[in-house]
């Protein structure tokens, strides 16, 4: 038996080997780095035995599958832990989860925070113990028999709703045994480095109809080191939630009247039309025509555009005059009933429509967070209406556009290319086009890019930009998809150079994605402390006394004038703690004013960067916040 490695070097054996053996034969400090092993491609248990010839590679704590088979295991030592704990306990289900893992459980008293200490001393002692974990296999009826009789309800629908002649897999770890797929690490000793990190209630299989079940997440990691790091940039994460700092900072708030709606409040419309400011400035220079598209439309619409029969959970619909309509969920089929709107030529193209949208998705109420995840949001489209011959300029410039706003706010990004899924509609040549285009574009522009093999929209291959904030976290933002669908479905067409009809290609596309959801992000990215060009406020004026006043407003008159955001803060308080208000509302800029300023026709600048910066005079401060404002410059702060 020839087994292939990753590296190319091939092993022989002259009999059947499970994975952990042939990592054993590899070097004992592989097999007990080992998570998983993939066999052929395909993700299997380290209890795997090969019989024939295969390539194999060993997976460890540094791939996703590794870690999730880490956390995974993880996960059922917590479940093991509660179970000693609180045998009346019922378990539902415990995934891996990016960064993580939880298990779902029914109590009679839910869990609380105090209970986490607890749960954690008892893993210690299981992870301490090395229990070996075995796997074994039951058919339907005795699994079912089995889960009954260690009475959990949970288990036993879950194996209900398997196939009749479907043969369940358990993993065992000492007394404790789960309904479980796998795979998991071969004893409970590596998992040294974990902590339960937080409780949430959650609906059983996600229905409202169902038991709330109370989740307890956690985290797992291979060192200390890495779990010491990671619950760090969880603390930061909290300090800069953007739900916090919203409220802080007078930007937004969510009310129990409209949940998922967010009330954008007089600080967070100046920053939201700042971005869309910015947007707009973007786009125009990009060649683009912004439109607007009604947000109701009627049913027949979205029949065509395919939404009515595969979208509708998520959408908000109505009757006006005994005819059914829907608000929009996304603004594409409006963008494509302005481009059907006069006939168009291949001197058209390529025609590049921008829309700021206002779309509404119904979200479970479990689902929303902040500005992350709401129900009413306005999203950045454009629709491309081209020509194949254009297809990988086009994307170029889109990558480009993207590049440029992503730079700007000092993010890093990865970009994934994903290609034809199984499921999918169009001729292979018109895919291969496609693909080949975006990564075309990709090479010409030198951007390296992960591919994700059949993860493509069943309308076209896509690219996805995901970007790294300034704590590590990585949100995805930015997409590009090349459509073929919605063009067929309404039946779009050019008249091409030979005087026929041809069928447009449509990029559907986002920079921003949702302004919403981007706004949050920038929140926690900065901490509430926005670049200056950004900044709800970017000066406060402070008089050092009410005879200082008049200079003050004078100050604050020439500042508006100049195009600047500023406020005078005219309160009876002393100036330290002016000062200090100022600081805590993150406002890059504070000038200070009194007798020698007025005098000097001048200003004491303090600035969020620096500290102290002197003494300025009037019109050398306007020019250098104009030019900071102008270039859109990020300053970094020289001192705390």
């Amino acid at each position: 038996m020839k087994i292939t490695l990753k590296d190319g070097s091939v092993k022989e054996y002259e009999q059947s080997m499970s994975v952990i053996d042939i990592a054993k034969d590899i070097s004992e400090g592989l097999a007990r780095a080992a998570c998983a092993g993939e066999v052929n491609g395909e993700v299997v248990d380290l209890r795997t035995v090969i019989e024939e010839d295969s390539e194999l590679n060993i997976l460890t704590f540094d791939s996703d599958e590794g870690k999730h088979a880490f956390r995974h295991t993880a996960s059922h030592i917590l479940a093991q832990a509660v179970k000693r704990l609180y045998p009346e306990t019922k378990l539902a289900i415990g995934p891996s989860i990016d960064n993580g893992f939880y298990y779902d459980m029914e109590k009679d008293t839910p869990f609380t925070q105090d209970d986490l200490e607890k749960i954690e001393k008892e893993m210690k002692k299981i992870v301490k113990e090395g229990l070996e974990l075995t796997c074994f296999t039951k058919p339907r009826d005795e699994a079912i028999a089995f889960m009954k009789e260690r009475n959990e309800p949970y288990k036993v629908e879950l194996i209900e709703d398997l196939p009749e002649d479907s043969v369940i897999s358990f993993y065992q770890q000492g007394e404790f045994v789960d309904l479980c797929a796998g795979p998991h690490l071969m004893t409970t000793k590596p998992v040294k480095a974990f902590k339960l990190t937080s409780i949430a209630g959650a609906y059983w299989r996600g229905s409202e109809k169902n038991q709330m079940l109370t989740r307890i997440y956690g985290t797992a990691f291979s060192k200390k080191s890495e779990l010491k790091d990671y619950l760090t940039m969880m603390e930061e994460a909290k300090k800069r939630d953007h739900r916090k700092l919203g409220k802080e900072l007078g930007l937004f708030m969510m009310r129990d009247e409209g949940p998922g709606f967010p009330f954008f409040l007089p600080k967070g419309m100046v920053l939201k039309n700042t971005l869309l400011d910015y947007w707009r400035e973007i786009h125009n220079k990009a060649g683009y025509v912004e439109i607007s598209t009604p947000i109701m439309l009627s049913r027949h619409l979205w029949e065509t555009s395919g939404h009515w029969d595969h979208y509708k959970e998520n959408m908000y619909t109505t009757i006006i005059d005994e005819e059914d309509f829907a608000i929009k969920p996304m603004n594409c089929p409006g963008g494509v009933l302005v481009y059907q709107s006069e006939p168009r030529s291949y001197r058209d193209l390529p025609l590049r429509m921008g829309e700021l949208g206002l779309v509404h998705r119904h979200e479970k109420s479990g689902q929303l967070h902040g500005l992350m995840r709401v129900r009413c949001f306005t999203q950045d489209d454009a629709h491309i209406f081209m020509t194949p011959e254009q297809i990988k300029d086009e994307i170029k410039g889109v990558a480009g556009l993207i590049d440029e706003v992503y730079n700007l706010f000092g993010f890093k990004y990865h970009v994934e290319l994903s290609t034809r899924p199984e499921d999918s509609m169009g001729s292979d040549a018109d895919w291969e086009l496609a693909t080949e285009s975006l990564r075309g574009a990709l090479d010409d522009l030198g951007l390296d890019y992960v591919v994700n093999e059949g993860d493509g929209a069943f309308y076209g291959p896509k690219i996805d930009f995901h970007l790294e904030d300034s704590i590590g976290r990585t949100w995805q933002c930015g997409t590009i998809q090349l459509d073929f669908q919605l063009p067929l479905r309404f039946d779009l067409n050019y008249i091409g150079a030979d005087g026929e009809k041809h069928r447009p290609i449509m990029i559907h596309r986002v920079a921003f994605g949702s302004i919403e959801r981007f706004i949050g992000i920038l929140i926690e990215h900065f901490a509430g402390a926005f670049p200056t060009w950004l900044a709800p406020i970017q000066v406060q004026v402070i008089p050092i006394s009410d005879k200082h006043l008049e200079y003050g407003n004078k100050v604050l008159d020439a500042l508006k004038a100049a195009g600047v955001r500023a406020e005078i803060d005219t309160r009876a308080e002393k100036m330290g703690y002016k000062i200090r208000e100022a600081q805590l509302h993150k406002i890059p800029y504070m000038l200070v004013v009194g007798g020698k300023e007025e005098e000097n026709n001048a200003v004491s600048v303090r600035s969020r960067f620096k500290g102290d910066e002197g003494q300025m005079s009037m019109d050398d401060f306007l020019a250098m916040i104009q030019k900071e404002i102008t270039t859109k410059e990020i300053r970094k702060v020289e001192k705390e």
